[in-house]
């Protein structure tokens, strides 16, 4: 073969015209307009696009008046995605929030003592010597558990003094309306009267604590019940003309959403922000479209759903800037 003869293989050529947009970037002629690099998200290709197709999908929730469903991991709480959650919440964007025990015991914490920047590369052994937890590159004093076990306790005596078995929502709530700060999640949801519901409650200090609570010999037989929660989130998804979901986040929140909503069919519109695989079968890596296939997300053109698959705190920030504010 000579070599012109290969020149068909490696470079084949088309008379195809494609119909899609041009690749394109945000070219800074004009400075910098936080609206319009979000725009040019759409044509920049890659993740940047899928954030672009959350946007829409996230503007189109509030055009047709979605209940929307937020859903969240607990390192979101650890993290500075905390203040964004609260200010979703404050200005009435979230109607449900689904998330783990372990958003909740940081939200009060950090009503009261903050978090602090660290580093990823720690001397690990050191920390635990200094009672310091740590969170990727946020550190944790322990100091912080040992208030919270004394404020809790304090809340359990009143939260179950009528009622010995209550359920994770109204744990949730009435914590909520204990607290004094305009940047707590929990604070917000009380005041605003959304529902936040924690499937595993017991999976973090809270259910530490709940077990030593009722070790103590002056304790009635008190409990949490989880059933009922999900007899409400079933039922009032089910009241429901338009669903959206939010997931940041997967595991138990994510999935519990959308098994929420399949029992009314699938949820209209599902943006998931995720890091999982999907190569394990595992939910956290599961994409929206395997969800279409089990009817929790309702089956369309496959425009009203997207996942972007980047860390949290990198691109919800982004989604919330340029779909609800």
């Amino acid at each position: 073969m000579e070599p012109d003869d290969s020149r068909e293989h490696v470079v084949p050529g088309t008379d195809e015209e494609l119909d899609g947009a041009d690749v394109r970037g945000y070219d800074f002629r004009d400075g910098v307009d936080l609206g319009s690099i979000l725009d040019s998200y759409a044509t920049t290709g890659f993740q940047a696009t899928h954030l672009a197709e959350a946007i829409d999908i996230a503007e189109r929730m509030q055009d047709e008046d979605a209940t929307i469903y937020l859903t969240l991991t607990s390192n979101v709480i650890s993290s500075g995605l905390r203040e964004v959650v609260a200010a979703l919440v404050r200005e009435g964007h979230v109607d449900v929030i689904i998330t783990t025990s372990g958003s909740i015991t940081e939200d009060v914490i950090k009503t009261a003592k903050p978090f602090k920047m660290g580093e990823w590369d720690a001397d690990e052994a050191a920390l635990r010597e200094r009672g310091i937890n740590r969170l990727g590159n946020i550190f944790v004093p322990s100091d912080r558990y040992v208030w919270l076990e004394e404020y809790l306790y304090d809340f359990f005596d009143d939260f179950f003094d009528e009622e010995a078995i209550r359920t994770p929502s109204e744990f949730v709530r009435e914590l909520g309306a204990t607290l004094d700060d305009e940047d707590s999640v929990l604070y917000q949801a009380a005041r605003n009267d959304v529902p936040v519901y924690c499937p595993a409650l017991t999976d973090a200090e809270v259910g530490n604590f709940l077990y030593y609570y009722r070790q103590r010999p002056d304790t009635p037989d008190v409990g949490i019940e989880i059933v009922e929660d999900y007899d409400s989130l079933i039922g009032d998804s089910m009241l429901q003309d338009t669903t959206g979901l939010i997931a940041v986040g997967a595991g138990v929140p994510k999935h519990h959403a959308i098994m929420t909503n399949l029992f009314r069919g699938g949820a209209e519109y599902a943006i998931y922000i995720q890091t999982g695989m999907e190569g394990d079968g595992s939910l956290s890596g599961a994409p929206p479209n395997e969800a279409v296939s089990w009817g929790k997300i309702k089956a369309t053109d496959g425009s009203n759903y997207t996942e972007i698959q980047a860390e949290a705190t990198l691109v919800f920030p982004l989604l919330v800037a340029g779909a609800f504010f």
